[in-house]
């Protein structure tokens, strides 16, 4: 396992330099990008000439230089903020609420009134450049009786500042909704510059999109609420309102090209900066990094892939490996060869057992998953009971997965962890049973739970005509399921429950006080008056998708490690001199073939094989609603790749009869 020292020197060597370099690319960027929007803020079709002097004084001038000094502290705590936030584990919210909840959170709030202040800087410069009518909050309007000028409010650059605290809560807000701070590795790697030119067309497109709907929303608020803000303003800095001007706050001051334009303008050049952080961020830090296989010192033995592999502390490290295994084992014929090598002395195959071991370590974690959460959730709204036999079943799954040489079945590993809160940098350790699995089982505390499944799954009173395996004709007239506990029971010979069994009723001291009897029926009470308001129905009501999104949020892991052990199982054939993987290839097979048919339970259930709409335009990576996809497609070439590289030869391979018949149907080419 590594160290405190080991962990702070990969995040130090690989995410903070690399956040840094995307920093530093950002804050060169700055003046290419102020340049542009000084040449389309003061734009004049009938005067080129004096448009293109005009704006080279302005940006030698000093209030634009500074400016661009404020500009640079926003970028640094953009960049900041990117490597604080960001995760490689999406949060999917499974309803509204807990969207809510999100959106809410006290580190949420905090991040909104950063960029909220960070926008109205923006939009400071952004007043600035343009200058004329938006350079200051005050004007001088006109004398008073004794002679002196009073100061007027500018409502053009209070509108253009209050527009900029509006983009930056709406670009918070979209953080959360569109999953901004998800950062996905691509599947075709590619250079730094290349990516970086394919995708600038996008940030331009996006920037402009999203200036232009926020500013409809923000002119459409203002014309109801800009009173208000206007008047507080006025009073608290002691400035007058000039009757004679247009107020913006109606449908002609707003209705003004000039007006829209600079707004429209000011926001894309707003949006844009922040978007370009954003991509450079996650170019750099998604860049591939190499791990040694093995090392002939001692001291950087910590650093080499099998440990990195086994840590579990930090998360991006994880992914990292990973990553690293799944390029070496399809494009690197000398790291291949060491993973396949012996120790010296001794001749044990640590590097193979190591990595194969994590590999079917993550896909045994995926598998017990898959099963807890189809256990949880049945067809037909009903509810698999918490028995021993899916205990038992779950054991011997990870026990059947897991038992190959005796290196592998000795050594229990952990899962990947579900779900990273917050940063991806800080630790975390999940295991099967983390916060991600908890929109698969049903809250039966719920107010919002159905009475058959509270009956189900909840304590049921002995004389209670649900208690046992006793069932209403009318739930036994429903459509057939695709699994249950008790047609497994059966099959594995289990007599139902007998009326024998069933214990006696409690005496009369057993019986709770008249409060707490009190207590619970006015709970009742309350949760059957929630449960029939609308409002609370909506917001509490699971998303259709959400929960399948959610299962799989992770899979990134898996798929490389599908990919990683696919291609080294390959490559084993001809380059293997010494055997190492064919002690393993029974485990391999039937993880794969185990996995296959848990991924197939899985698409029967209803929304598991819906395809999600395509958005327009945004910056929030959605690739995490495809990730179910994705793993299927992986896993399935991972075994097309080893049965067509063995062929025949996995006649001879000790594995179930089950799992041989699957199998041969990848052999025909039928799957």
């Amino acid at each position: 396992m590594f160290s405190l020292k080991q962990n702070c020197w990969f995040i130090r060597k690989v995410v903070v330099w690399s956040a840094v370099s995307s920093i530093a690319w950002s804050v060169l960027l700055l003046p290419v990008t102020a340049a542009v929007f000084v040449l389309l803020s003061r734009f004049s079709l009938f005067h080129p000439i004096q448009w293109i002097s005009e704006c080279t004084s302005l940006l030698t001038a000093s209030s634009s230089i500074f400016s661009l000094v404020v500009l640079c502290g926003v970028v640094l705590i953009t960049g900041l903020f990117n490597l604080e936030f960001y995760t490689l584990v999406p949060s999917i919210p499974c309803s509204r609420m807990a969207l809510l909840g999100t959106v809410l959170h006290p580190r949420q709030c905090v991040h909104s009134l950063v960029y909220c202040t960070m926008g109205m800087l923006v939009m400071w410069c952004a007043s600035v450049t343009i200058g004329g009518r938006y350079s200051t909050l005050g004007i001088p309007c006109r004398q008073s009786e004794s002679g002196e000028v009073v100061t007027c409010l500018n409502e053009y650059h209070l509108f253009l500042l209050l527009a900029g605290a509006f983009m930056g809560y709406s670009h918070s807000f979209l953080g959360v909704v569109q999953n901004m701070y998800y950062v996905s590795f691509q599947p075709i790697q590619q250079y730094k510059y290349p990516r970086f030119k394919g995708c600038l067309p996008m940030v331009v497109k996006c920037s402009v999109i999203q200036s232009l709907y926020s500013a409809r929303n923000f002119a459409a608020l203002y014309l109801f609420f800009g009173y208000a803000p206007k008047t507080w303003i006025s009073s608290t800095l002691h400035l007058q309102i000039d009757s004679s001007l247009q107020p913006l706050d109606s449908l002609t001051g707003l209705l003004e090209f000039s007006l829209l334009y600079h707004l429209t303008i000011s926001g894309t050049f707003l949006y844009f900066t922040w978007y370009l952080t954003v991509l450079l961020f996650r170019i750099y830090v998604t860049e591939a990094y190499s791990f040694p296989v093995q090392s002939t010192f001692t001291e950087d033995a910590e650093q080499c892939l099998p440990k990195v592999l086994a840590e579990t502390n930090t998360l991006v490290m994880k992914f990292f490996a990973l990553q690293d295994l799944a390029l070496l084992s399809q494009h690197s014929l000398s790291r291949r060869l060491e993973v396949f090598s012996l120790s010296q002395p001794g001749g044990h195959p640590h590097n193979w057992n190591a990595i194969s071991r994590e590999c079917l370590s993550l896909l045994s974690e995926l598998t017990q998953r898959l099963v807890a959460h189809q256990d949880a959730v049945a067809s037909n709204g009903r509810v698999k009971s918490q028995s021993a036999s899916s205990d038992t079943r779950s054991a011997s799954l990870s026990s059947s997965v897991m038992s190959g040489t005796e290196d592998i079945a000795e050594t229990p590993r952990l899962g990947v962890p579900l779900r990273t809160p917050g940063s991806v940098f800080k630790s975390s350790v999940g295991g099967v049973h983390s916060a991600l699995t908890a929109p698969f089982t049903p809250d039966v505390d719920s107010p919002f739970s159905s009475p058959a499944i509270r009956r189900l799954v909840g304590q049921q009173e002995p004389l209670s005509p649900w208690f046992g395996t006793v069932q209403s004709p009318h739930i036994m007239r429903r459509g057939p399921k695709l699994w249950s506990a008790s047609t497994e029971s059966q099959s594995n010979g289990s007599p139902p429950a007998s009326p024998a069994t069933v214990p006696s009723p409690p005496a009369a001291s057993e019986k709770p006080s008249f409060l707490a009897q009190w207590l619970q029926n006015r709970r009742e009470q309350v949760k059957s008056f929630l449960a029939k308001r609308v409002l609370i129905v909506y917001l509490f009501n699971k998303l259709p998708e959400a929960s399948s999104q959610a299962l799989f949020a992770d899979s990134q892991v898996h798929i490389w490690a599908l990919q990683g052990l696919s291609h080294l199982v390959a490559a084993s054939f001809s380059e293997d001199q010494f055997g190492v993987v064919q002690t393993t290839l029974p485990n391999i097979l039937s993880c794969l073939v185990v996995l296959l048919e848990a991924v197939d339970r899985h698409f029967k259930l209803p929304h598991a094989s819906s395809k999600p709409v395509r958005a327009v335009c945004r910056m929030g990576d959605s690739t995490y609603k495809t990730l179910r996809f994705a793993l299927r497609a992986a896993l399935k070439t991972a075994i097309y790749k080893i049965t067509t590289t063995f062929g025949e030869h996995l006649n001879a391979v000790n594995i179930s009869t089950e799992h041989r018949k699957r199998l041969q149907q990848f052999l025909e080419f039928k799957e």
